[in-house]
């Protein structure tokens, strides 16, 4: 994978939280930290798409003669099914 260079403007602010942490030991540069961030809102992205997913699947499926405790148990089940 190749890589591509940028260059971002940082407040002095921002600038001194970025090299605390590298000073911390968490990151070796700051490179290392951008790329952690781009990361982890990749993956911030990615979950909140799965439960919009979820939330429109449940809206579309439309209303259910079922209880709350006749759902509540059916989820149960598929969570069970799920880590078991």
């Amino acid at each position: 994978m190749g890589t591509v260079r940028k260059t971002i403007t940082l407040t002095e602010k921002q600038d001194e939280w970025v090299k605390a942490q590298i000073a911390n030991g968490d990151y070796t540069n700051d490179s290392e930290y951008f790329r952690d961030l781009v990361r982890r809102h990749q993956e911030q992205d990615a979950k909140s798409k799965t439960l919009k997913d979820a939330i429109l699947e449940g809206l579309e499926s439309g209303v259910r003669e079922k209880t709350v405790g006749e759902l509540w148990a059916e989820a149960e089940a598929r969570y069970k099914t799920r880590e078991g």
